[in-house]
């Protein structure tokens, strides 16, 4: 459903584009049609960039202090700020319009299959990067599409529950792993809340709003209203998820986060008490699952559990 909406919407704004190259062709005295043509995208290129300056203005607003040693002077900040814009693009102008994953080149008989879950309004397109290094390394891999896009975060714990079953069927473990970004960490905590802890053997979560985000009070549908925040309160079906959790359910998730993520505010709040939580800074929302410091990071990840789990090699005797 949501390659179907970007695909409409890629077209609108080639139309915008060509609307504005005729218009600054006949109304404003331009000449040349490649002028023309690209002013037209300058401007629309200028309202995309507005749009991530606008979250991060929100997020900023209702952020949690950063702490000295992230910090950002003016570059830093520019690369964060032009990272995320140059993140958003791809995912929603090309990653997310054709859902594919790469295959894994040589698979490794011992390591665990992964299962990749997007987040708010997003597919399995948004995984195009961690998919590539995940096939180089020989790791089975699939990513869920969650719908409908506005349904209750309950509802999708089903689809993941069918979706690690086909997993772990096609590769005969009895385990997965889930790697998950912002609302599909919350989807992973909620199926593990229906379905319990057998089928997974670990759960990382990438700029997951744990706590509720100040942004989901802008967005629209059941799921956002579940992760919004009241105050300075996460929403009450956040409260009840956390008060579902053991100590055990928490030490089989890890959060990756960064304190500069311009969706969840407070920043914070991606912070897990009773997970491993591990910090980055000066990376976007969006951006943190093409970032190479994250991707080393999941990889890492990914391979120390199944370092963990592979079974102890048989005695050899000269």
């Amino acid at each position: 459903m949501i390659a179907r909406i970007l695909k409409w919407l890629m077209l609108l704004q080639v139309l915008a584009v060509l609307g504005l190259a005729w218009l600054a062709m006949h109304a404003w005295g331009i000449a040349s049609p490649v002028l023309a043509l690209l002013l037209a995208a300058a401007m629309l290129l200028a309202v995309r960039a507005l749009v991530v300056a606008r979250n991060f203005w929100e997020s900023r607003r209702g952020g949690s202090p950063v702490p000295p040693a992230y910090q950002l002077d003016a570059v830093g900040a520019a690369r964060l700020f032009f990272g995320e814009l140059r993140a958003t693009l791809w995912t929603s102008s090309w990653g997310m319009l054709r859902p594919r994953l790469q295959a894994a080149r040589s698979i490794s008989g011992a390591g665990l299959p992964v299962l990749l879950v997007h987040g708010y309004v997003c597919n399995g397109g948004y995984w195009t990067k961690l998919s590539r290094q995940l096939a180089q390394a020989g790791i089975v891999h699939k990513a869920v599409d969650l719908e409908p896009i506005n349904a209750d975060i309950d509802a999708y714990a089903v689809q993941v529950e069918q979706a690690l079953r086909a997993l772990c069927a096609l590769t005969g473990k009895p385990q997965a792993i889930i790697v998950a970004h912002s609302m599909g960490g919350l989807v992973a905590r909620a199926w593990l809340r229906h379905y319990g802890a057998a089928r997974v053997a670990k759960i990382i979560t990438i700029g997951t709003p744990h706590h509720g985000t100040a942004l989901a009070n802008l967005a629209a549908g059941a799921n956002a209203r579940q992760m919004s925040r009241i105050g300075d309160a996460p929403s009450e079906w956040l409260a009840q998820l956390a008060a579902s959790e053991t100590p055990e359910t928490r030490a089989l998730i890890t959060s990756i986060y960064s304190h500069h993520d311009n969706i969840v505010a407070p920043q914070a709040s991606a912070h897990l008490p009773g997970a491993r939580n591990i910090a980055f800074g000066g990376i976007g929302h969006v951006a943190l699952a093409s970032d190479a410091r994250v991707l080393r990071q999941l990889l890492a990840e990914i391979t120390i559990k199944n370092e963990v789990c592979q079974p102890p090699s048989s005695p050899h005797f000269a």
